[in-house]
């Protein structure tokens, strides 16, 4: 059987959670550092593949920013290292780089659990500036009387973009002994190929280096530095040949100011390094888990529940994501959430605690919203968070937190008092308020097809569950406790975050933004007194909050009342969209491998658990005894991780080749 493995690296969301501290500003020019911006992953030097970027909001007007933004990436296994810039953003000129941190593979190797803390900004040099590598055979050619050093320039890959096009015109020089030769210039690529040769004299007990130095060649400004590699001729004259790929180094002649002089940055960064088989191996893994969400809680071993069970509070969110998109690949998304939803209802006496936890039903209804509801957010939020900060306007509600000043005059005389702000506020907030709810009431239709079927089932779940009288709100506030509290709030509080805006709020805006997300809770909420008492100063906002209740109650009727033609599934399986990052698309097999990796993590409870459930003695003769099949979920789990071991175990990605791990001890 043909086995196909892949290596594949990703680095955890890279969490920036204090930005920048005593950042360098250029001396004249004050307003170059008092807006910032973060760009991770410029630069990022890995073989056969374009460079990976993104980037922060912009921080103006400091030199202490905070981003608190989170990303995940996914990196070839030949990274070398990941790079991150803090940049001046400007106007009306090309943004200045203030500095940069770059990690290496193996500072992050040596960090399982992450690298967490400040690190140095240091000075960047276009000719640091390097990626890639070269294709060279090198020859001692021995002739009449004399030896001659024979260079053969062959082809280059990955290497760095200088030009606006997004590519090179890439030449290169080889220096030796006083003389330097060039090969002819390659337009518009990174991956160019020469296969054009030269030869230098070799003097007996010669010392000088051979360089080999990649430029990019431009018409009127001075040409790029792309790298260079540089060989030890007495070393070349014992082996006689050598041939391979060498990693382009950086220029570092030049001197840079000292470390710290250009302030820090705070990163939390975290690298998964996984072994991806053929999706052959994970198959068994795959059916066992489907078989145990089609049978719900009618299975057997009930193996969802017992996985729910073990899953951490730290892990839960991570296992949830992977669960709901191994699921949506399969097309069983809305079933897989409504055993959720059943397990939790199962073990729920109170209605008012329902879903309000982290539980992993919690978690994997968020992760499914920002999927198959992500587009659905932005068509019914987005006007409305545009016209908050366009509109720019002062709010507040709470009168110790009033402040005059920042408002301005109502009129050509006096400014406003603190009783007019507050109305003003009110209204303000009213109109935001109103104009979503308007907007979610005309919406019905325009809810994803399987947004709309989860939401039917976990209305009449909790019906089911809670059925008296005294209950009538618990279905709708099952609803409104994702749709509101987990989706709606969150995304208002922080659109850039929900891909809403590209930058952060400013401070005012920002809270004219918390303050409608408390109304919308408080609107999810049904308006309970609990909701009403915990502050009393949202009372102007009572009577708009009541009316959104009966339009919230009546959305969600019309909602879970349409009946599918089809189950149409999930469309976000089949394009490009997936959680998080929207061109990141759906993987199977790493999912399946992400799996894996973490019931492997809980194995031993797991068969704690079995033994719980059917007795140590009668676990143990099913699990060794040979040619016995087993008889339930568990040990049927048991068996697929050992199969999966013995899968790794023999795969070829299992142990890189030597040459990957000598390139990344060339990386500083």
């Amino acid at each position: 059987m043909e086995s196909r493995t892949r290596r594949h690296q990703r680095t955890e969301p890279i969490v920036f959670t204090g930005c920048g501290k005593g950042l360098w500003t250029k001396m004249g020019s004050l307003y170059t550092a008092s807006r910032l911006a973060l760009a991770q992953g410029m630069g990022v030097a890995w073989e056969d593949a374009k460079g990976f970027s993104c980037r922060t909001a912009t921080v103006w007007k400091t030199l202490c920013p905070f981003w608190g933004e989170e990303y995940q990436v996914h990196l070839p296994p030949t990274f070398h290292s990941v790079a991150f810039y803090v940049m001046d953003e400007d106007a009306l000129s090309r943004d200045d780089v203030i500095g940069k941190v770059c990690l290496t593979r193996d500072t992050l190797a040596a960090h399982p659990k992450g690298f967490s803390g400040w690190a140095h900004l240091t000075e960047v040099d276009p000719d640091e500036e390097v990626q890639g590598e070269i294709h060279l055979r090198l020859e001692v050619v021995s002739g009449t009387g004399t030896r001659r050093l024979r260079c053969s320039v062959l082809e280059a890959r990955d290497l760095a973009p200088k030009d606006r096009n997004g590519a090179s015109d890439p030449f290169v020089r080889v220096h030796y002994n006083g003389r330097t030769q060039e090969t002819s210039i390659v337009k518009k690529s990174c991956y160019p190929r020469w296969n054009e040769t030269f030869e230098f004299e070799l003097e007996e007990g010669a010392t000088e280096a051979l360089c080999v130095e990649a430029w990019d060649w431009d018409l009127v400004s001075r040409n790029d530095f792309l790298g260079k590699v540089v060989f030890n001729v007495p070393g070349l004259w014992a082996a006689q040949q050598e041939e391979g790929w060498f990693r382009l180094q950086p220029d570092k002649s030049k001197s840079q100011m000292d470390k710290g002089n250009l302030g820090s940055l705070q990163l939390e960064v975290c690298l998964r390094d996984e072994t991806v088989l053929s999706s052959s191996c994970y198959q068994p893994l795959v059916q066992l888990l489907c078989q145990e969400v089609k049978l719900g809680t009618q299975g057997s071993g009930q193996l969802i529940a017992l996985i729910e069970e073990t899953t951490s509070t730290e892990c839960r969110q991570e296992v949830a994501t992977n669960l709901l998109k191994l699921f949506l690949g399969q097309g069983l998304a809305k079933d897989f959430l409504d055993l959720l939803f059943q397990l939790e209802l199962g073990r729920t006496s109170e209605a008012n605690t329902l879903f309000r936890s982290n539980s992993l039903a919690s978690k994997s209804m968020e992760s499914f919203l920002k999927v198959a509801g992500m587009r659905y957010l932005h068509g019914v939020l987005g006007p409305i968070i545009d016209r908050v900060f366009e509109e720019k306007k002062y709010v507040e509600l709470d009168p110790s937190k009033v402040e005059v000043k920042d408002v301005g005059c109502s009129g050509l005389h006096r400014p406003q008092t603190e009783a007019e702000v507050l109305e003003q506020s009110a209204q303000t907030l009213r109109s935001h308020l109103g104009a979503l709810l308007s907007a979610l009431s005309r919406s019905v239709r325009a809810c994803p097809a399987v947004v709309r079927a989860t939401f039917r089932q976990l209305f009449r779940r909790v019906r089911e569950r809670f059925p008296s009288a005294q209950h009538e709100n618990v279905p709708f506030i099952a609803v409104t406790s994702f749709l509101c509290l987990r989706f709606l709030s969150p995304a208002i509080m922080a659109p850039k975050l929900f891909y809403l805006r590209e930058q952060h709020a400013d401070a005012r805006t920002s809270r004219t933004l918390l303050l409608l997300a408390k109304a919308v809770q408080n609107v999810g909420n049904m308006d309970t007194p609990a909701s009403r008492a915990k502050e009393a100063w949202m009372e102007p906002l009572q009577s708009t909050v009541h009316q959104g209740v009966a339009q919230l109650k009546d959305f969600i009727t019309k909602l879970v009342n349409i009946e599918e033609k089809e189950d149409v599934g999930c469309d976000k399986t089949r394009s490009r969209v997936t959680l998080q990052e929207w061109n990141d698309p759906l993987d199977h097999d790493l999912e399946a491998q992400l799996i894996y990796r973490y019931l492997l993590g809980v194995e031993a409870t797991l068969r704690e658990k079995h033994w719980e459930l059917r007795g140590a003695t009668e676990a143990g003769t099913a699990l060794e005894g040979p040619g016995l099949a087993p008889e339930d979920g568990l040990a049927q789990l048991f068996q697929v991780l050992q199969d999966l071991k013995k899968a790794h175990s023999v795969s070829p990605a299992a142990a890189p080749p030597s040459e990957h791990r000598n390139l990344l001890e060339l990386q500083t």
